[in-house]
């Protein structure tokens, strides 16, 4: 349940008669809420080994969106990062998309997907033999979408140059009900924290480097490709905890020192989870974490993206005095109060019969890169 998924759920919980149709259903990996309204899957859910090695098809991932049978539906909403936004729309039927990202492996973030690990020379070359083609389905599919949604400033930005459209940002969902600061507002731990998927472009390998044989001890939550590569990299006092329960997170969140960010991501709930607990972060200082971490005020951005920046970002920050509260208020701009009042509006705006609870004739329909 990542930053995608946690948004697909807000949107079946506002439409609560809406299918989901996916390229792949791998069952358990996601909420029964959300597997209980899979109504299809693509060509690709039949193919070998496609739930575990679903990245080794990227190529047939066009071919894959296209078919799906939407026929019938009024209204479709992709919530999309890859290729969801290229389904075919029935006719007279009105098409939102929700942006995380135009893909960033064929745009701009190519060197970042494949900077380490096993058969990085061989993919990178791959993906420069099949980039132009999905860099020409990606535009041309653009075409078919009414509305565009930006999960931030950042990827409202991309959307314009790379599509040439305009959008309205809506800041993904966090759950600050569930993460919230201890409530004895006990002081910082021993430790410093990075919560993530460990592939390649998030950049683990810098806070790895960074916090290896040094003074201060670094705690990594997730598992990804990269976890056998940076658990060889990585000295003590950098411990890796694997995979972790929400509850174990927060607790993580409450009692770290910092969380520490050093990718550039599109959004990025994480760092807004750490804010919502009241701790500080560090990041890198491009993408969305620019938006959602406020440099001097409730985290410190770091610049250029290396392991020795990284580290003067920590130093700056311990000689620093960090108000929990004000930590905290900055995480409510991106509750996921604010996404649901903010989607409300727009349905308000431009598609009111999705609201309407009388008005049985119409289906829903949201379309996922699951």
């Amino acid at each position: 349940m990542r930053g995608g998924e946690k948004v697909l759920a807000e949107f079946i919980r506002l439409l609560p008669d809406a299918d989901v149709f996916t390229l792949v259903w791998k069952r358990g990996n996601v909420t029964a809420e959300i597997e209980k309204r899979v109504h299809g899957v693509s060509l690709l859910d039949k193919l070998p080994l496609a739930r575990q090695a679903y990245r080794y098809y990227l190529p047939l991932f066009p071919i894959a969106a296209r078919s799906l049978d939407l026929s019938g539906y009024d209204l479709v909403i992709s919530s999309s990062h890859a290729v969801a936004k290229g389904v075919c729309v029935p006719a007279g039927a009105t098409h939102i998309s929700y942006i995380h990202t135009p893909m960033r492996y064929v745009w701009d973030n190519r060197e970042d997907y494949f900077r380490f690990g096993s058969g990085r020379l061989w993919k990178r070359a791959a993906l420069a033999i099949v980039a132009p083609y999905l860099r020409r389905f990606d535009r041309r599919t653009a075409l078919s979408v009414d509305w565009f949604l930006a999960n931030s400033e950042t990827v409202h930005a991309r959307i314009s140059s790379i599509y040439g459209a305009g959008a309205t940002v809506v800041y993904p969902p966090v759950d600050t009900d569930f993460f919230t600061p201890s409530s004895d507002l006990r002081p910082a731990g021993d430790y410093y924290l990075v919560v993530s998927s460990l592939e390649p472009y998030k950049r683990i390998d810098l806070a790895v480097d960074a916090f290896s044989g040094g003074p201060r001890r670094l705690l990594v939550a997730g598992k990804g490709t990269l976890g056998k590569d940076l658990h060889t990299r990585a000295r003590p006092p950098v411990e890796f905890l694997g995979e972790v329960s929400d509850e174990r997170l927060r607790d993580l969140y409450r009692n770290c020192r910092a969380l520490v960010f050093p990718g550039r991501e599109d959004f990025g709930m994480v760092p807004v989870e750490a804010q919502a607990c009241g701790r500080p972060v560090v990041c890198f200082g491009e993408g969305g974490a620019t938006e959602t971490v406020v440099d001097g005020c409730t985290g410190v951005h770091f610049r250029p993206q290396t392991a020795g920046s990284l580290l003067g970002a920590v130093e700056k920050l311990e000689a620093m005095e960090w108000d929990s509260r004000a930590i905290r208020q900055q995480s409510l701009s991106f509750s996921r109060h604010r996404f649901r009042n903010s989607i409300n509006a727009f349905f308000r705006a431009h598609v009111p019969f999705a609201l309407s609870s009388n008005e049985h004739c119409y289906r829903d329909l949201l379309s996922a890169d699951l």
